[in-house]
């Protein structure tokens, strides 16, 4: 029953703290790490020690794999140098860097307990990076590089620990390390693939969604087990399935399968995330106490934790910057600019420097080490002293930091424009299937009409959501808010009926759904268009912009194409005029984007469309349609 009071008492307090942060704009992760931190010293409140095997099996995997899920593979291998040279080469280069800080101030730790430090302190954690990353809007190509190494790094950190453990009673050579860290590596990866394989295999021949939710939910723990009974990485099992099966969801599972499991997996990870970071906060009262029994005394290890602190920023700066060529090399950097740009490299660099914030991992990792261990006591302290550091240092001047170096996240508008480019090029395709259809059957009820009226409503609301901040509402903002009061009355005339008893409970719950799965799609698109509207009004104002004014009339040529896209081997989702020189280039959606590369070189502010049957401008400077 105490243990039932615990979690009952912890899941209560994330809501309560997590509803408030949203209320006061404070981060969730920072807010709760304090408020576990305080608690811990409350009298009535029992000491809580996260124990290794409850977050290595318990938290990471799901966590992990809910990441992983939700991560493009596109965007993932796309960013594969940068995110390797983070997950191996800085794990590997904090590690040795933080245990030789660590082994200067404290020579009678040794070496071996040393390096175990800077192994525990040296992953930054998935967790921590997207929690806090995207809730301030990071760009999305640092967001992309930041949770892929989270994904990955904590198999470098594992095996560097496993090492400097087996290191503690005998000799290690740097060839067994190698050995060690390939075998777990290529192993987890065999796993993962292998879990793709048999749940992809299985999904082909499921249809229920609750039975196809269910196989989901078991993925992360058997990848992890299997692998970690064959001496091969979890982590990176979990991972490797999470990406894959991510990936090829749409092919493999039905349209309710996908719904349900992104529900799930968004319930589940919101739950985790933010238990974990007041699990970590908990820990503060009886990590703090070990620190007045150790033979070293309080400022030896408190000056110990200093030096692992500092020296994880540092090196991780260090290593960041000094790789900052092969990080940015390609495409455009976290302010928008070509990555080649020197200023814009550098304030990329350093806002991926400084987002490195240590989570549960690491105190996970710091829990494996054998209990007796001479000194554990400092290990586990230094590996909270980082995680709390890191968390409410970095983590509560990366807004800051971020403001300072003028880089935002993703512009709804922009992003508006590329789904309104994307739906039209799908209904395009979704048109001439249905003109295949038509030829090969008979339409005498005029079926054909009502797809393509109901086709172009679609395209037409996307399109609309690109309009200004005029006060005036489109015939979709009218649509949603007419529609959604028709829904709500609808609903009030179920449930009388539903009181009566005349209609059995299975039908009024049908019909239920069926009117929130419509207010549904309508509250999201009511969402985003005020989302649009506000960061058009975030900018100063352009109303009646004067590029669209004066950008003059192209006509677009007879067979235009991308020469860039033709040159690179690469494929043109949609194409787009300059209306200053008339230079043709493929849209955001294409792999090369080379109409806002365009616009970045030559700063020509206006492109039209040259699709068939679309005549509407963008400026590039205002962020605006005509």
């Amino acid at each position: 029953m105490e243990v039932a009071l615990l979690l009952v008492a912890i899941a209560v307090t994330v809501l309560a703290v997590t509803a408030v942060a949203g209320r006061t704009d404070l981060p969730a992760p920072l807010l709760l790490v304090v408020v576990g931190a305080v608690a811990s010293w409350l009298p009535g409140v029992p000491e809580v020690r996260l124990e290794p095997e409850v977050v290595l099996l318990g938290l990471l995997p799901p966590l992990l794999y809910s990441a992983a899920l939700n991560t493009s593979l596109v965007d993932f291998a796309a960013n594969r140098k940068p995110i390797l040279l983070l997950s191996v080469g800085l794990v590997a280069f904090t590690t040795v860097g933080v245990g030789a800080a660590v082994h200067l101030v404290v020579p009678e730790l040794g070496w071996p307990l040393s390096l175990a430090i800077g192994a525990v302190v040296a992953p930054p954690d998935a967790v921590a990076a997207t929690a806090i990353g995207r809730r301030i809007g990071l760009p999305r190509r640092v967001v992309t590089i930041l949770e892929g190494e989270s994904l990955l790094n904590d198999a470098t950190a594992l095996v560097a620990l496993r090492m400097a453990v087996v290191a503690l009673g005998s000799t290690v050579t740097a060839w067994e390390v190698v050995e060690d860290f390939l075998v777990a590596a290529g192993g987890g990866v065999a796993v993962g693939v292998a879990a793709f394989v048999v749940v992809g295999f299985v999904r082909k021949h499921v249809t229920d969604p609750l039975l196809d939710t269910a196989l989901s939910l078991v993925v992360p723990f058997s990848s992890y087990v299997v692998a970690e009974e064959i001496h091969a990485s979890g982590v990176v099992a979990v991972v490797v399935a999470g990406l894959l099966l991510g990936h090829v969801a749409p092919v493999l599972q039905s349209a309710p399968s996908r719904i349900a499991e992104r529900t799930n997996w968004r319930t589940i990870a919101y739950v985790l995330e933010n238990t974990v970071f007041l699990l970590i906060g908990l820990q503060a009262d009886w990590l703090l106490a070990e620190v007045g029994d150790s033979e070293l005394g309080a400022g030896t290890v408190l000056l110990t934790c200093a030096a692992a602190f500092l020296t994880c920023v540092v090196l991780r700066m260090v290593w960041v910057f000094a790789s900052s060529t092969l990080l940015l090399r390609r495409g455009s950097d976290a302010s928008g600019e070509p990555a080649g740009d020197g200023a814009a490299r550098w304030r990329s660099s350093f806002l991926i420097g400084w987002a490195g914030m240590r989570g549960v991992v690491t105190l996970a990792a710091a829990f494996t080490v054998p209990e007796d261990t001479e000194h554990r006591e400092v290990l586990l302290v230094v590996a909270f002293a980082v995680v709390a550091g890191t968390l409410l240092g970095q983590g509560t001047t990366l807004p800051a930091v971020a403001r300072r170096l003028r880089v935002s996240g993703p512009d709804p508008q922009e992003d508006a424009l590329a789904r309104a480019t994307l739906l039209q090029q799908a209904g395009k395709a979704g048109l001439k299937e249905l003109d295949r259809l038509t030829a090969e059957n008979d339409d005498p009820l005029g079926v054909r009409e009502l797809i393509v009226q109901r086709l172009e409503l679609r395209n037409f609301a996307a399109w609309e959501r690109l309009g200004t901040t005029a006060d005036e509402d489109s015939p979709s903002d009218l649509y949603a808010r007419w529609r959604i009061a028709m829904i709500e009355a609808e609903r009030r005339r179920v449930l009388e009926v539903r009181s009566t008893g005349a209609v059995p409970s299975e039908v009024v719950s049908d019909v239920l759904a069926m009117l929130d799965v419509e207010e549904s799609m309508l509250d999201a698109a009511v969402a985003e268009r005020a989302e649009i509207r506000a960061a058009a009004t975030a900018r100063p104002d352009v109303d009646g912009c004067v590029d669209l004014a004066d950008a003059p009339d192209l006509d677009p040529p007879a067979d235009p194409f991308c020469q860039r896209c033709r040159d690179e081997g690469t494929p043109s989702v949609a194409l787009r005029m300059c209306l200053a020189c008339g230079h043709v280039g493929c849209c955001d959606s294409s792999p090369g984007r080379h109409a806002t590369a365009h616009f970045r070189e030559t700063r020509h502010p206006v492109m039209r469309s040259v699709e068939p049957g679309e005549d509407w401008r963008w400026c590039y400077v205002h962020h605006q349609t005509g």
